[in-house]
């Protein structure tokens, strides 16, 4: 039932992406154009069912307005990842299979399909949420998440710590910033959508925080030992640029070890939810097998 639920979420998600950032006019297309390439190219759409799993599981709806905030997270999700495969962040590329934005549209144009991705974000939330406490609310969360708080700070981390030593201390909180803060946002922002009360949103925060943590894990994990045509990137990035990462510190075993007791933690936080939280159940439950 819930892997069902799962790819209908997915599949509603994918949709809704579909008739975004249609070109208005002659000027306006190849930027468009760039945007979508990157935005429409597949991925597991994590942090927008995220959104829609949490915003069920407190009794939310999902109508068009969870769909737009869905998406809003999905836009700078995206802008992320061309701006992190751009020459002067990871130089990568391929991502999802395809060549990376900026070897189809350029560095500048990939700069700017990343901005447009940024921005419009925020403008989809506004315009789904209107005028309201929610609106604020919402696009504060998604603020805090991918901002200096959160996911910029910490790729300026990651960036900074290239080819240096650091203690175990600091790499969790690099990812708890770079990876973790973007899953934590959604879920607390599905919590909002849904009407969450205060207990459920505790129980979302810190599945949310368990989840991204479980998700670094294996995700460094897989640039070690994945294959290559199911992530449809390239493995031993992190190694290439002297990253730290949970095996390089670590090893593979301990941070396999990790990787199930963050799954573990975050399964035992959705106890206090006020709500059907199946879906966000199974989400965690798959995060150890992933391939991609």
């Amino acid at each position: 039932m819930s892997k069902a639920a799962l790819a209908e979420k997915t599949a509603l998600i994918s949709n809704h992406l579909e008739g975004l950032f249609q070109p208005t006019d002659a000027f306006n297309d190849r930027l468009y154009e760039a945007m979508r390439y990157s935005l429409l190219a597949g991925g597991k759409r994590l942090r927008p069912v995220l959104v829609l799993a949490a915003c069920e599981a407190v009794g939310g709806h999902l109508d068009e307005k969870a769909l737009d905030v869905a998406a809003a997270i999905e836009c700078i999700h995206t802008y992320s990842l061309i701006h992190d495969d751009l020459p002067g962040m990871d130089d990568d590329d391929l991502r999802r299979g395809k060549p990376t934005n900026h070897v189809v549209y350029g560095v500048g144009m990939a700069i700017l399909a990343g901005d447009g991705l940024l921005t419009e974000a925020f403008s989809l939330i506004a315009k789904a949420c209107g005028d309201t406490p929610l609106a604020a609310a919402v696009m504060r969360e998604l603020a805090e998440g991918a901002g200096i708080r959160g996911m910029v700070a910490g790729q300026g981390q990651d960036l900074l710590s290239e080819g240096k030593r650091i203690d175990l201390d600091h790499m969790q909180w690099i990812h708890r910033h770079k990876t973790g803060a973007l899953i934590l946002a959604a879920c607390r922002m599905g919590g909002l959508l849904g009407g969450a009360d205060e207990k459920s949103m505790a129980a979302l925060t810190g599945y949310g925080q368990a989840l991204g943590l479980a998700f670094q894990i294996t995700d460094d994990i897989l640039d070690v030992v994945g294959d290559e045509a199911l992530m449809g990137k390239h493995t031993g990035s992190d190694a290439k640029s002297e990253k730290a990462t949970y095996p390089t510190l670590l090893g593979l075993d301990q941070s396999r070890a990790l990787a199930e007791e963050a799954v573990n933690d975050a399964l035992a936080a959705l106890g206090d939810l006020q709500g059907d939280g199946s879906l966000l159940m199974y989400i965690a439950s798959r995060i150890l097998a992933r391939q991609s």
